[in-house]
């Protein structure tokens, strides 16, 4: 897998993506100390309505900006957007009341759903061999987990030696370095028609896409599901352990730890499954299994399981919430051409936040109100139904062909079948939904 780090453009793309995450891990340490020094005992407050306004820009812009920045050349964006979130963290130590880390965090979030989905539909056009872009994406994933463990390390270390403040300055390091990386990589351009559509055509048609795509509409389910068990993770984790088991923060640090091995070691072992198994099995087996330890754990935690059975659980969420996210880059990149994928990943972008839009405060009231065992099993039920909508939205039979439709192209488009002729319907196509690279996509 590390291999693919020989090739020049991805590597630096990858070393970007690697400062980026690490600066926004040292800027969510310093966050949370601000914001208790600006609202003290409602710093939790303060925090989760942060959190709430990432989510509702991810979900909110993320389209929007695509669509906006579509007719720009990528490098452009990409460099762009880092400096403006340069330029955000580095008025964050100036911050003197709740409201203003409000608009800054917006902002912030905003250049951020910007930046992300143009990076993510980037590297399918730098690494078109597909095993080469299966590593990629393990990698990515192994990054992201990397940086959850490292980021409260490194900001502990940092924080021995100076104030909170400098933390983020830290941030505005790490995405001036992202900037300088990408300025000095060779971007591939966009695919031929981007930008040629109207403004809100071209808002609303990755979205448009994705729905009508079987395959996408599996992966919206799925990533529903480990929202539900990625929510519960996030959001309990500390109440479970500091609560029930009465462990300290040293506790907390290695059942979050647990999670992200987890995942760590399914995005290690991927790549050689994916090159002999299809995408729908190993996310449908990983979906299942799931929802059977996610309810194994509800009943665990209702009758008092024991603290390195919680341990082994969290980690076997990790590892299973890594092998549905993982391949999701896989189908997204064989729904869409060149010209679309950007908005292809926009849209998988601000709908798979918008499940975790739903599951976060989910997660939390449950845990309030009803018990965390209960909580986990109130989630865990409602993944299992998601399981059930991605197996009927995206049949067994979907790596082959499927019949759908494409309302959208024109009577006489030549992959239309003529009625008579085995279309059901007008504008119905039976294609090749594993490999296609139509202009539009069901």
């Amino acid at each position: 897998m590390w291999s693919i780090l020989k090739h020049p453009v991805f590597a630096r793309f990858f070393a970007a993506q690697v400062v980026a995450l690490l600066g926004t891990g040292l800027l969510t340490v310093a966050l949370g100390l601000l914001a208790y020094d600006l609202a003290g005992g409602r710093a939790g407050v303060v925090l989760g309505l942060a959190l709430t306004i990432k989510m509702v820009a991810y979900v909110g812009l993320s389209p929007v900006m695509q669509a906006a920045v579509e007719v720009l050349p990528r490098r452009a964006v990409l460099v762009g957007a880092d400096m403006v979130r340069a330029g955000i963290a580095l008025c964050l130590p100036f911050v003197s009341e709740v409201w203003q880390i409000y608009v800054l965090i917006f902002a912030l979030q905003a250049a951020s759903a910007t930046f992300t989905p143009a990076f993510q539909a980037t590297l399918p056009d730098v690494l078109p061999d597909e095993g080469d872009y299966t590593r990629a994406l393990s990698l990515s994933r192994l990054a992201y987990d990397i940086e959850n463990l490292a980021s409260p390390a490194l900001a502990g270390l940092l924080l021995t030696v100076m104030s909170y403040n400098w933390l983020f300055l830290s941030t505005v390091a790490g995405f001036c370095a992202s900037a300088l990386l990408i300025l000095g990589a060779a971007v591939p351009p966009v695919g031929a028609g981007a930008g040629q559509r109207p403004f809100g055509e071209r808002v609303t048609r990755g979205i448009r896409i994705y729905l009508a795509t079987p395959r996408l509409r599996g992966l919206l389910a799925l990533n529903f599901l480990a929202a539900t068990s990625g929510a519960f993770v996030l959001v309990n984790t500390v109440v479970l352990v500091r609560g029930s088991y009465g462990g300290s923060e040293t506790d907390l640090a290695v059942a979050m730890g647990c999670f992200g091995a987890g995942s760590m070691a399914t995005a290690l072992a991927l790549p050689r499954l994916l090159d002999r198994v299809e995408d729908r099995p190993v996310m449908m087996a990983a979906a299942l299994a799931l929802v059977a330890l996610s309810l194994a754990l509800a009943a665990g935690l209702t009758l008092g399981m024991g603290w390195g059975a919680m341990l082994a659980g969290w980690a076997g969420i990790g590892a299973l919430w890594a092998a549905i996210l993982t391949p999701s880059g896989r189908l997204l990149r064989r729904s869409a051409h060149a010209g679309d994928r950007p908005a292809i990943f926009a849209a998988q972008f601000a709908l798979s936040h918008a499940c975790w839009l739903v599951t976060y405060p989910l997660a939390g009231w449950a845990g309030v109100t009803i018990g965390l065992g209960s909580a986990l099993g109130l989630l865990a039920l409602l993944g299992l139904g998601a399981v059930a909508v991605a197996s009927r939205v995206w049949p067994r039979d979907a790596e082959g062909v499927i019949t759908h439709r494409h309302p959208d192209l024109p009577p006489d488009h030549p992959h239309l079948e003529a009625h008579g002729q085995g279309a059901r319907h007008a504008h119905e196509v039976i294609i090749d939904d594993t490999h296609h690279r139509w202009p539009t996509h069901g």
